[in-house]
């Protein structure tokens, strides 16, 4: 049963050929999807995720979405943490601004966004932003 599921991941992940292969030796997406493969083999009901998109090419980024949303279909849970709002607002149903371990907010995409984009309602719960006064100099070019 272990080798039919190491298969059916690895063929979908677009894997079988590294299989024999040193995972030192893998791009930084391609391990992604080795650790996302790992994650799966057991079908746990609960998957929590951290950035599982980062480093992963467009294709196979919308493999991984096809794999989750399938998995959501029939049941699973998915918690995702990501920076990339975007991604955030097209495939959660349910949201959390956590800062420094705090709920700054937490519902629906909806609920949270309250009429905003995602990325600018988490800048104003989270109160931070980039001070950029005294950086003049980069408006003069070195020689």
């Amino acid at each position: 049963m272990i080798d039919k599921r190491i298969g059916d991941l690895a063929r979908a992940f677009d894997l079988t050929e590294a299989l024999g292969r040193v995972v030192s030796d893998y791009s930084a997406g391609m391990t992604k999807k080795l650790m996302l493969a790992g994650a799966l083999i057991h079908s746990p009901r609960v998957l929590v995720l951290d950035e599982p998109f980062e480093a992963v090419d467009p294709v196979s980024s919308g493999v991984i979405l096809d794999i989750l949303r399938a998995y959501v279909d029939h049941g699973g849970t998915v918690i995702l943490s990501s920076h990339g709002m975007d991604l955030v607002e097209q495939v959660c149903s349910r949201v959390a601004v956590i800062v420094s371990g705090e709920v700054l907010a937490e519902g629906t995409v909806d609920e949270v966004r309250a009429g905003q984009t995602l990325a600018a309602r988490f800048v104003e719960l989270s109160g931070s932003g980039g001070e950029v006064e005294g950086l003049e100099w980069l408006h003069t070019f070195s020689d």
